[in-house]
């Protein structure tokens, strides 16, 4: 069977080509660029320092490969091939791929030193996650053009550290700091390298690593994970690296089929979702902790937190692996999020800068030329197409994600079908599925119906469709299909209000020396969002970047759609509070213009409510 063909269009689309003529075209072009000289053997006997720059080799042949075989673009193929081949050229004969010298190199243990709040072992700490990034780029690379000698390389980065880690090696938990999580991360690729080559100690090493990972008693991963852990306990709480395991964790129990895996994944996820995910579906942190990257406690609101782009990678291919493992609707819910919003909020028109960070309340700020969210931002975006359509064994076909675009599958009973998305979503709730099969036959229709859509409808041919419509679901028509249908999908697209509550609370010993806390502040917050875009306006009145209003009665009706001169744009909103002129809000990922500098504020500050419950 053929690979499937699909294309987006609309936001997401523009996304892909941005990205594609951007970072993926220039950022690295072949082995004189920067970030593979790094790789250079004369460089790389001088490199004693311990960082983390050799991530961005395997980040961009992931993401330039998937770019270079979905667009046919010449120019990006033949940079993959030439990159590719360049690093198989400079790998030693041990295997070893990574940017330092020997003595610093991860086979060889590091002198000890006091082991600081995030855990860092060692001098040098990022081989491990150099080499990750390697073998999962080297394995795209083979998938998407053949090449065996990509495979190849990484099957002898895989072999170098089956003979380093393990029962009479090295504990893997001292490779990496944040308690080990940033070697850890190796299970990923792993498990990737043992399906691509079906050998099993790769696996086994994959088994090995959260075995360790479980006895570092600073981190216990499996463990704590399911005990109910909050995320925020788990090693330093780091969102990037922890949700990276939680990718590990998801492919081995789907190779494995062991159910401690998948229940600790599971666990974590909800309480990702529900407690540390920003109105934008970004994983966030920096609220008043030791490192701006972690996790805040559970429960922990401020408007001025943040999300890193690499965050929102990470979290982004973990709802990508529960969705596969699963089914499940939730799981491409929490992608479209992240991708309308974070994500794209994080991406300047130009495919080449990116946020490092970004705030619900804050400036945007493009990062500099060596930053590591530069490389996952590209990452993710690529993640998406694959994730939009999905056609299961037995032919049943699936839209994950709304908005304009195609997918093209051969199957078994109808041949060819092809599934073309009529629409302006975001900006509009109306989607039209056209639908075209090589010849009739019966199968599965599966599409998304949103968690926040009560109230959609689903029409084939202007009739009632015979199947059941849930928020949160896929709606799944099976039906006889001849070719030249329209299934059509209407979702409300009303307006809406969120809040919030930021409390800071005092903690004091009672005599028994039980603690006792005491709310000393309290702040109330309000946001808008329309379907799936977050809404934020700049600075208020020109020059304020923070606004209070009072609480309308009823806030919903305090919203008013602004007519908008490009159907395809999503309308702004005007929010018309009491005893104030309306703001005037825009999609959050826009807002301001998306230029370096501009401010969006997302959450506004409510005035005391002398009712409300403290």
């Amino acid at each position: 069977m053929t690979a499937p063909r699909i294309q987006l269009r609309g936001l997401l689309g523009d996304a892909l080509d941005a990205n594609l003529r951007g970072r993926l075209s220039h950022f690295i072009v072949d082995e004189t660029s920067p970030a593979i000289v790094l790789f250079a053997p004369d460089v790389r006997a001088r490199n004693v320092e311990g960082d983390w720059y050799g991530e961005h080799a395997g980040k961009w042949l992931v993401a330039a490969s998937k770019a270079a075989a979905r667009s046919g673009d010449a120019a990006l193929t033949a940079s993959v091939h030439r990159v590719a081949d360049y690093l198989v050229r400079v790998q030693e004969d041990d295997g070893y791929l990574g940017t330092y010298a020997p003595e610093r190199r991860f086979m060889r243990p590091q002198p000890p030193k006091p082991v600081s709040w995030n855990g860092e072992p060692s001098v040098r700490t990022w081989d491990i996650w150099t080499h990750a990034y390697l073998v999962l780029g080297l394995i795209e690379a083979h998938r998407r053009f053949g090449g065996p000698r990509w495979l190849d390389a990484a099957r002898r980065i895989g072999d170098l550290c089956c003979s380093v880690i393990g029962a009479h090696g090295l504990d893997i938990t001292e490779l990496g700091n944040h308690f080990g999580m940033s070697a850890t991360v190796l299970m990923d690729p792993m498990v990737d390298l043992f399906e691509a080559t079906g050998e099993p100690r790769y696996l086994a090493l994959a088994q090995t690593i959260v075995a360790q990972a479980d006895t570092q008693p600073n981190l216990a991963l499996l463990t704590r994970a399911l005990a109910g852990a909050d995320a925020s306990e788990i090693g330093t709480g780091k969102a990037y690296q922890l949700a990276w395991n939680l990718v590990g964790l998801a492919k081995l129990h789907r190779v494995t089929g062991e159910a401690a895996y998948r229940s600790a994944v599971e666990h974590l996820w909800r309480n990702i979702r529900d407690a540390h995910l920003s109105l934008g579906g970004g994983p966030w942190g920096g609220v008043a902790h030791r490192s701006r990257e972690v996790f805040n406690p559970a429960g922990v609101f401020d408007p001025h937190g943040y999300v890193e782009t690499c965050s929102t990678l990470a979290w982004i291919q973990l709802n990508r692996e529960l969705l596969r493992l699963t089914g499940q609707a939730m799981y491409a819910d929490e992608i479209e999020r992240s991708a309308y919003n974070d994500l794209l909020g994080a991406q300047a028109p130009n495919g080449e800068d990116w946020c490092y960070y970004v705030f619900p309340n804050g400036r945007r700020v493009h990062t500099t030329y060596w930053r590591c969210c530069k490389s996952s931002g590209a990452m993710a975006i690529e993640e998406l197409p694959e994730i939009a359509y999905a056609c299961a064994s037995d032919g049943t076909l699936t839209v994950n994600l709304l908005g304009p675009g195609s997918a093209t599958f051969d199957t078994a009973a109808a041949g060819r079908v092809r599934i073309e998305q009529t629409t302006a979503y975001p900006a509009d709730g109306e989607i039209d599925l056209h639908i075209d099969v090589e010849r009739a036959a019966t199968f599965a229709l599966r599409v998304r119906i949103p968690a926040w859509a009560d109230g959609a409808t689903l029409q084939i041919d202007g009739q009632a469709a015979d199947a059941r419509i849930d928020a949160g679901q896929h709606a799944h028509i099976e039906r006889r299909w001849s070719g030249g249908e329209t299934v059509t999908l209407v979702l409300p697209m009303r307006p809406r209000t969120h809040r919030a509550t930021q409390r800071n609370v005092q903690v004091s010993r009672a005599p028994d020396g039980s603690a006792v806390e005491q709310q000393v502040l309290r702040f109330d917050y309000l946001a808008l969002s329309r379907g799936p875009l977050v809404y934020a306006t700049g600075l208020v009145d020109g020059y304020k970047t923070s606004e209070t209003v009072r609480p309308p009665p009823d806030a919903d009706t305090a919203l008013a759609l602004l007519p908008s001169d490009d159907a395809d744009d999503a309308p702004a909103i005007a929010f018309a509070p009491p005893g104030r002129a309306p703001l005037v809000f825009q999609p959050w990922y826009r807002a301001g213009g998306r230029v370096d500098g501009a401010w969006r504020l997302t959450w506004m500050a409510l005035a005391p409510d002398d009712d409300a419950p403290p």
